[in-house]
């Protein structure tokens, strides 16, 4: 009966219900067994190979990609000495049923990423970063929305398509194994790779996020990110509080007075002018658009602390109540978190001891078109000149990544978007900025500058990718695997030159 089937006429209920089952029947359970293992990226297990989990998730996935048989498909784990491993994979380009052949000679590059973030605390009682649970629809726990799902997601949207006989393009597939800790090794497998990449024409990341359940969202820009370490050191050890404490200044007050320099502590806005970018007037629009969407779910959807108050519960506040002001501050402004200190002891160990150091893990968000590198040298130099009570000062870079504002969109991408959105959510597409960092975006974006970029996924409300209790939306997830291999149809169907054409 397939071949029965036009390959440029895909039938959206049968495509998605060709997901369903593949995620019913395998996929949870492949990430089910996935979650399991505590596969920490290597920022956060230094010891990653002779744990050997980073290993175990990759050579897990390999096999089941490859019992899939799927026709065409050539796979290599692909390791560079002294790095995180590749998962490389190619399907060479199919004819419809009908005889047709794709309509271009690019490439679709497929991406995702195997390792993930640590355990964090704060999980409720019933869940844990290692205890996968299947419950409403949600499957919980440490990386199967960020990012575990997509090789299985990319390789089913394959098969829908070949359960139909559609037609498709050439299709690589990426995944990497320390995008967490900053993607610092896939420059170097992109270069050893990139005669086996071709001409990319559409890449396809599922490592971002969604407005909602409701639709489909593409992400059009991502922020960038810095991150470092601030010490300040005032004594050799600790001395008596009572003996010491107004003669030797507090290392933490010193810490606050050179944060200062950095951010207004009253309202959250970073000082430096060289952190902040103008906004351009398209994603302002988008912006708009994304905001009548979503409302005041867009600053509701996180877990605000409460507490009573006069019989009442009273809820913490967010920085703005203004939807358009709150999606912007997440995606095009920049923003300081303190995600880690040291020099301190545990609250049952702190004695009346004015301690000698005190260190704060930062991180910064920065505005897609901001380079990092030099916005860490330039805050290296911000925070350790002219120290207060010539302490010392320092601060060491762990990183940066640039972010990342989207190519142009061609007509031909924006109408399957849509289309894609139609069929399978039943409503119109949604364009949305965010506020994490996927570095290789940036890096594809320059390396294959005409490719259309389809980053979405499955990170909405509630997620919480990186925190406690994160879970994978499987509802929306298996609509978001059928949307993929329909734009990746699409891409094949297009006739020549319409890329240019309104």
């Amino acid at each position: 009966m397939n071949a029965r089937i036009p390959a440029s006429v895909l039938q959206p209920a049968a495509l998605q219900a060709h997901v369903d089952q593949a995620w019913d029947d395998d996929i949870v359970g492949q990430l089910t067994d996935y979650i399991a293992i505590p596969a920490k990226s290597p920022m956060f297990a230094p010891d990653w190979q002779a744990a050997g989990y980073i290993d175990t998730v990759v050579r897990n996935a390999a096999a089941w990609v490859e019992a899939q048989k799927v026709p065409g498909l050539r796979l290599e784990v692909v390791r560079l000495p002294g790095r995180t491993p590749v998962i490389f994979f190619e399907i060479d380009a199919a004819s419809g049923a009908d005889g047709a052949a794709p309509a271009t000679a690019q490439t679709v590059l497929m991406y995702g990423h195997l390792d993930k973030q640590p355990e964090f605390t704060g999980w409720r009682s019933d869940l844990g970063p290692w205890t996968p649970v299947y419950r409403d629809g949600k499957l919980y726990g440490r990386g199967g929305a960020d990012d575990g799902y997509a090789i299985y997601a990319s390789i089913a949207a394959v098969q829908a398509l070949k359960s139909q006989g559609a037609a498709h393009p050439r299709i690589v597939g990426l995944v990497e194994t320390c995008e967490e800790s900053g993607s610092y090794d896939l420059l170097l497998y992109v270069e050893a790779l990139r005669d086996r990449l071709g001409d990319v024409g559409l890449v396809v990341c599922l490592d971002s996020g969604a407005g909602n359940y409701d639709q489909l969202w593409l992400t059009t820009s991502l922020r960038g990110n810095a991150t470092g370490t601030l010490k300040v050191e005032i004594l050799t050890e600790g001395v008596h509080s009572g003996d010491a404490s107004g003669v030797v200044p507090s290392s933490f007050r010193i810490l606050r007075h050179v944060l200062d320099r950095l951010e207004d502590s009253a309202t959250g806005r970073l000082l430096p002018a060289h952190l902040h970018c103008e906004i351009p007037a398209e994603r302002l629009e988008q912006a708009r658009a994304a905001a009548a969407i979503l409302g005041d779910e867009l600053y509701k959807r996180f877990p605000w602390a409460h507490y009573d108050c006069d019989g009442a519960t009273a809820f913490a506040l967010p920085t703005t109540t203004d939807p358009v002001e709150a999606l912007l501050a997440r995606t095009w402004r920049p923003t300081l978190s303190v995600t880690g200190a040291d020099g301190f002891p545990a609250m049952k160990d702190a004695g009346n001891v004015l301690r000698p150091w005190t260190a704060f893990k930062l991180s910064l968000r920065l505005p897609p078109l901001v380079e990092a590198a030099p916005a860490v040298a330039e805050l290296k130099r911000l925070l350790e000149d002219n120290a207060p009570y010539n302490a010392k000062v320092t601060f060491e870079g762990g990183g940066g990544a640039t972010g990342w504002n989207a190519p142009a969109t061609a007509p031909w991408f924006a109408r399957a978007m849509d289309d894609a959105s139609r069929a399978h959510f039943g409503a119109g597409c949604g364009y949305i900025g965010q506020g994490g960092t996927i570095p290789l975006m940036n890096l594809l974006s320059q390396g294959f500058p005409a490719a259309q970029m389809m980053v979405c996924g499955v990170l909405g409300p509630k997620s919480n990718a990186h925190g406690p209790n994160e879970f994978l939306h499987v509802p929306y997830a298996k609509k978001l695997t059928a949307s993929v291999a329909q734009v990746i149809a699409a891409m094949a169907a297009r006739p020549v030159g319409a890329d240019a054409a309104a």
